[in-house]
Parts: C-alpha cells; structure tokens; sequence
C-alpha cells in the first residue's frame, strides 16, 4: 500500500528534503520554448510540488543532474611543485532527488554502463550517482514520439519512490526506508500506489533480427547528407548520448594558470571526429547518423547486453528538419535486405 497525502502535505516533505538535499524535477519554463509565446518543460531544482510538471513531456532529460554540460576536472597553476601545479575538483555532491519518467529511469542504467563499467570507474560520475534518488513519475498515457514500449523502458521498478497526482491528491509507493517514515508523517492514510505504466505507443520501432555491421554499407544513409544539418540537437536532449569534450579556460595570458572542464559534446556536429594532422574519420552526416544509430541499436546492446535508446522519442521532438530516429531504426529492415541482395 502507499501513502496519500495532500499538496500542503507534501510540500511538507519538500521542506524536510530542502535541509539535506536539492530536488530536480520537470517544470515549466515560461517563454522558453521554440518560439517567442511558447513554453518549454525542462528540468530544474524546484521547491514545491507545484512547480512539477505531471502531464508534459520535458523537452531535455534529467542527465544535467547527474552529468553537468560544463563540470571542471582540475584547475592548473606554474607552481614548480608538481603535485601543487594540479588541484583535483572534488567538491562533495550535492546529494539530489530527481523525478523522471520509466525511459529516463531506465537511462541511468545506460549511464552507469558507460561510466562505472565501461573500464575504469569515471569518479566523477561515481561521486554524483552515490548521491543521488529516484521517483518515479508514471506515465498514464503514452506521449508523442514515444516508442518506449518496442524498446522495453516503459516500465520501472528500481525507484526509491513514485508519485501519482490525482483528484488533488498525490498517491506515494516508498520504496526507499529512509523516507517511510517522512512520507506517513503527513499522510492522509494509504492507498494503492501501484504506479500504472504505458502498454501502447502510437509510434512502433523494430530492430531486426541478425542485425549486423553489414548496414553500414547500405546507401540509404546517404539521405541524411542532405536532410540532417549537424545540430547536434539530438544529442543533447538524448538521456543516454555520454560524448564530451576536454576544454581548457585560461586564467593568464600565458596559459599556464586555468582549469580543464569536460563538457557536453555531440558525434552529430562538424569536427567531432578530427584527429591530429586535419583528418575526420566522419565528415557526412549520413556517416555520423550511421554511426549513432549504430551505436544506440547495435554495438552497445553487443558489449552489454541492452539496448542504449530508451525510446523517448526527444531527438524526434527536438530536430528541426524532423528527422525521425524510429523510422530510421525502422529502415535497418530494408537496408539488411539491399546489402544482403548485394551480396548476392
């Protein structure tokens, strides 16, 4: 059973949670959206229940939470002594609630494969994700451009907590033991808190079967060169895309005081793939969709067993030249059949 409880009440649990921790959580960004008069649904620290969105879908994921656009590595100095010349950034994690949907949830699995188990552990990641809870927001109805369902994210169970609005009332399943006690504290008595799941998207990917590298030849790539524009849009909505970049920031002319950040980058955009002596090993963009779709339908479900796209659908939400990434897994179909019948 779960616990029910009113707004006030639990806005007196978002103030228990304000002395020890910071909530993150989908809410409205008034006039921040594609056009002037739009909104926009992100993700940000909220103080109340009433900030969060329920019923939308967030435009970005919950990953700056966990992962930040710009996080600095170390700060560098001339100092003679070596071990005084570089100083690690390992200020403590916030520890931070989030709340996010069954695909975002099924991301941070995604995530701790690339970070924590991808070769040596990212300590970086390791310090934030040790900090870090989950509640889950069920969706009652599938949203648009979701294909959560094929992909099998539509429903979750590792959340701490999860949170159904309904009549005025919010419906809270605990998992989590720290919190059971905060939650019957201001509960009206309980309910069931089962938290209900999508069963049907209108938007359907099939991956098939003996899906191969042998795609990578099929010349139905070609057609992104012209429609795809390296935005790179896609990549940073995206829940699980991991790519970054190592930036230095002088503080002094002469480069020798400054900090390294590791910041967001993205395999879509022009120079992603430079190398030393003016070469890319990816310069079309039907080469750079090849190879993230690739990546997010084949070699990642290879090493570690599960698929990387979580079926959220943002990258067809969010590209201007609504290149849809469902219908692209839907092409690998054919493209397994015209380089089959080359081979022929």
């Amino acid at each position: 059973m779960g616990f029910c409880l009113t707004e006030d009440g639990f806005n007196q649990v978002f103030k228990a949670w304000a002395g020890e921790c910071r909530v993150f959580a989908p809410t409205r960004v008034a006039g921040g959206g594609l056009f002037s008069d739009n909104d926009r649904i992100r993700y940000a620290p909220v103080d109340t229940v009433q900030e969060i969105v329920f019923d939308e879908k967030a435009s970005y994921s919950f990953k700056e939470a966990l992962t930040p656009p710009s996080q600095t590595l170390f700060h560098f100095t001339d100092d003679a002594d070596p071990e005084a010349a570089v100083r690690e950034t390992f200020a403590p994690a916030t520890p931070t609630i989030v709340f996010l949907r069954a695909c975002d949830l099924h991301a941070v699995r995604r995530l701790d494969a690339i970070y924590l188990q991808n070769g040596p552990e990212d300590v970086y990641y390791r310090r934030m994700r040790d900090k870090m809870r989950f509640v889950l927001l069920p969706c009652e109805q599938s949203f648009e451009h979701c294909f959560c369902v094929d992909m099998g994210t539509n429903r979750a169970e590792n959340y701490d907590a999860s949170i159904i609005r309904r009549d005025g009332k919010y419906i809270v399943d605990c998992r989590c033991d720290a919190w059971s006690a905060l939650f019957a504290s201001f509960s009206e008595g309980e309910a069931d808190g089962t938290p209900p799941y999508v069963k049907e998207n209108k938007v359907h990917a099939s991956i098939p079967e003996g899906l191969s590298l042998d795609v990578m030849r099929s010349t139905q790539w070609d057609e992104y060169d012209s429609r795809c524009i390296a935005c790179g849009r896609c990549n940073f909505v995206c829940p699980t895309c991991t790519c970054f970049s190592m930036q230095d920031f002088f503080y002094t002319d002469n480069g020798r005081l400054g900090e390294r950040r590791r910041v967001w980058a993205s395999c879509m955009v022009d120079g992603f793939t430079n190398v030393a002596g003016g070469g890319e090993y990816r310069s079309r963009n039907g080469q750079r969709m090849r190879f993230k779709a690739l990546h997010k339908v084949y070699d990642f479900n290879k090493r570690f067993g599960f698929q990387m796209c979580v079926g959220c659908g943002r990258c067809d939400a969010v590209c201007p030249e609504y290149i849809s990434f469902s219908h692209c897994i839907n092409k690998l179909e054919s493209m397994v059949g015209e380089v089959s019948g080359n081979a022929e």
